[in-house]
């Protein structure tokens, strides 16, 4: 075990956990406004990851160029589905809301099936693709990439939810729906805001990921499970604990992977989960 080898690791573990908390606190974002579950998250970062894939293979754009018009893309459409679905079932029941973000997943899924068919693709030869070696450091660049984009992509939505009035109408609208439609805030563009910038993470990931993985129909399904552990781990509502729980989770399988096997990486990672919510059941940062 040499410390070359450690810090090989560590950096991959970093780029993977990067990019679950990108998810986890698109995730985080909606349901700390709204208390709304989106299941279909997952299916998010695969339009995102198709729309790039898409982007190369047409027109040979990179995907470092494509990324903020996909997170851009992304905004959008996140906001046409809350005005055309979620707006509809927030007045109803608990059920009738996770029915419709399940429903939205299926569709989605079935939809890309559809069109694209069950094959996998995959964005190769771009600029970010091959190695950068740092002395005895063999760095891979996709996941220095994943690093460097969702650490600015995560401290861009920190500045934009604590510093900016936008972001405080977002927290007030979170706090109390009431207190926030009394001081004149529209609560109801909050929401859609919400899940446009929600939607817009998961872009800039879906961007990020596909330059060292595989596009297919049911990749969001892969990656939203562990951001659904991130969520809970760091606290439901919480982006500082969505911050520190993906970065936890990206190493801890990353070094499992290597250290213990491929097949046990995930073990370590709901073991851990399993014991912070036994001892602190709100998560590492949540809200009471």
């Amino acid at each position: 075990m040499t410390e070359t080898l450690l810090i090989q690791l560590l950096i991959s573990g970093l780029g993977m956990g990067f990019i679950f908390v990108l998810i986890a606190i698109g995730l985080t974002l909606i349901y700390g406004v709204m208390d709304v579950v989106n299941f279909a998250h997952g299916e998010f970062l695969m339009i995102a990851m198709y729309a790039t894939y898409l982007a190369f293979f047409f027109w040979g754009v990179d995907p470092l160029v494509t990324l903020p018009f996909v997170a851009a893309l992304m905004f959008v459409f996140g906001i046409c589905v809350y005005y055309l679905l979620i707006r509809k079932v927030l007045g109803g029941a608990m059920h009738a809301q996770i029915f419709a973000t399940f429903g939205l997943m299926v569709f989605l899924q079935a939809a890309a099936q559809f069109v694209f068919g069950a094959d996998y693709y995959a964005v190769s030869g771009s600029w970010l693709s091959g190695v950068i070696s740092v002395g005895e450091l063999t760095l891979l660049l996709p996941h220095l990439a994943a690093i460097t984009g969702a650490s600015v992509a995560t401290a861009f939505l920190y500045w934009f939810v604590f510093r900016t009035g936008p972001g405080r109408m977002l927290r007030a609208a979170a706090q109390d729906r009431e207190a926030a439609l009394t001081c004149g805030i529209n609560v109801d563009r909050m929401y859609a805001l919400a899940w446009g910038v929600g939607a817009a993470c998961v872009g800039v990931a879906g961007s990020l990921l596909s330059n060292f993985y595989y596009v297919f129909p049911r990749v969001g399904a892969i990656f939203v499970l562990l951001a659904y552990v991130t969520v809970a781990l760091g606290g439901f509502g919480s982006i500082h604990g969505a911050l520190i729980a993906g970065v936890l989770i990206g190493v801890l399988q990353v070094f499992t992977g290597f250290f213990v096997s491929s097949q046990l990486k995930f073990v370590p990672v709901y073991l851990l989960y399993l014991a912070v919510v036994l001892v602190w059941p709100r998560g590492l940062a949540g809200r009471s």
